[in-house]
């Protein structure tokens, strides 16, 4: 245990005191640092992480109780432990009050000492392992919240299952909002890792110049700022997984590392030279046309192919059919019972609208509909008045070629510019069949076979009920 523990500062200004303590706590194994007066010390908490502090009642300068009374303002959770040659029962009591976790009297047993610190050290891991499991207990992941009836969800679910147990790295590509970052969790909660760390780092978010130090550590004076060493997140990953969202936005120099770091698990923190090793699953995602990226020069193709073990690729809201009301239900339920609704569905003019809308934020989009809904509306029924009329996000990714991704054959082209055109164009007519077959110049017949063969649904065939309700609304 003590190879895991930050070192304990031992306070004292007699030399020969300060080379004792040195050598019984070194022969148990604990790291070790010492200070000959208190504003010595302050200076090293400052600087460093200790597990407990070992102090001189008597100090030349700021006495022990002084210095006590300033950790416990700075530091309040940090074990302090007063040792003294003038020992009394008065002495040991205010000690006591101003902190101090025990008190010694000179001379003492080394006993005595390894029991008091042996307590500090098994206190500092309990409150390691609590932290730890309430970060992963905040962050549970369920293969049940990929909501959905679909056959590319049932897919999708099937996959995680196979490759969760493995240790295979994974790359999620897909739209944003599609829930890249859901099935990343649900592959570290089905597989062996599951009682380690699950930790995540969107690239993106992190400024390039601060994402190595955040992903490896680095060492005390690596750079302006770095008052002490830090750990990198694969190190509180170690036996865990990581994953890495967002990885299209990592520099090419950053890629390199990681690309070593893949191979064989090893690092260096930045300014240092020591290499590390650990024990890390790694999962990474990204928006971006990763080929396109490759092609352009921005992400390197041996980490690409490093990274592209198992791919996973959670389908677009629009191409899920039925999904979107399951979905759109789960939300209404969650809001309605945090705002302490009274709504128990939606109407079928609502569901006709939120089936025939593109949704080009994915189910982000769609939740953030809900919620609106859920606030504005006033009866027990989301009716479309309450939805948005989806003008402005009708606009998004139309006029300009979609990347496609994933797609292999003409016809797999084909069928995706149409289910686009035909989804744009009923948004255009507010969902009406007749005047979206008349712009497109085909049948109402031809396009509803069209429809059923895309997997383009508006819920209902009462479609003059949604028109009247539209123009109503306006």
């Amino acid at each position: 245990m003590t190879g895991t523990l930050p070192p304990l500062l031992v306070v004292d200004d007699e030399k020969n005191m300060r080379l004792s303590l040195e050598a019984i706590m070194s022969g148990e194994g604990y790291q070790y640092r010492a200070a000959e007066s208190a504003e010595q010390a302050l200076k090293l908490l400052a600087e460093e992480e200790f597990f407990m502090v070992i102090t001189d009642a008597r100090l030349s300068g700021m006495s022990g109780y002084e210095f006590l009374t300033q950790v416990r303002g700075r530091w309040p959770h940090l074990p302090i432990l007063m040792i003294t040659a003038y020992a009394t029962p008065k002495l040991a009591v205010e000690a006591i009050k101003a902190g101090a976790i025990d008190y010694l009297a000179k001379p003492f047993a080394p006993e005595e000492l390894l029991h008091a610190v042996g307590r500090c050290a098994e206190r500092h891991q309990l409150l390691s392992e609590n932290a730890a499991l309430k970060a992963r207990a905040g962050e549970a992941y369920r293969i049940e919240q990929l909501i959905g009836k679909s056959p590319k969800i049932e897919e999708l679910r099937q996959l995680i299952q196979t490759v969760a147990p493995t240790h295979a790295t994974v790359l999620i590509l897909g739209e944003s909002g599609t829930g890249k970052e859901l099935v990343a969790g649900a592959l570290h909660s089905l597989s062996r890792r599951r009682a380690a760390n699950y930790v995540r780092i969107n690239c993106a978010a992190i400024p390039e110049q601060l994402l190595e130090s955040e992903l490896f550590g680095h060492e005390k004076g690596a750079f302006t700022g770095a008052l002490r060493q830090k750990n990198g997140r694969v190190e509180e990953a170690d036996g865990g997984t990581i994953f890495l969202d967002e990885i299209g936005d990592m520099s090419r120099p950053l890629q390199a590392k990681l690309l070593r770091f893949l191979e064989d698990g090893t690092f260096t923190r930045v300014g240092g030279n020591l290499e590390l090793r650990v024990d890390v699953r790694l999962i990474a995602a990204t928006n971006r046309d990763i080929i396109d990226a490759i092609r352009q020069n921005q992400f390197r193709e041996d980490l690409y192919h490093r990274l592209n073990v198992v791919q996973f690729r959670p389908p677009p809201l629009r191409e899920r059919g039925e999904d979107i009301i399951l979905l759109a239900e789960h939300f209404l339920k969650y809001f309605s019972m945090s705002m302490t609704r009274q709504i128990r569905g939606f109407s079928k003019a609502a569901q006709q609208q939120l089936l025939a809308h593109h949704w080009p934020g994915n189910v982000r989009e769609l939740r953030n509909v809900i919620e609106r809904a859920v606030i504005l509306e006033t009866t027990d029924e989301i009716q479309p008045g309450n939805l948005p009329d989806f003008a402005l996000e009708t606009r998004l990714r139309k006029g300009e070629p979609s990347p496609l991704p994933g797609i292999k054959s003409l016809d797999d082209a084909m069928a995706a510019f149409e289910r686009d055109l035909i989804t744009s164009t009923l948004e255009q007519n507010h969902y009406s069949l007749t005047r979206t077959a008349e712009q497109l110049k085909i049948s109402r017949h031809a396009l509803r076979y069209r429809m059923q063969r895309l997997n383009i649904t508006t819920g209902v065939d009462d479609e003059p009920s949604l028109v009247s309700a539209k123009e109503s609304a306006k």
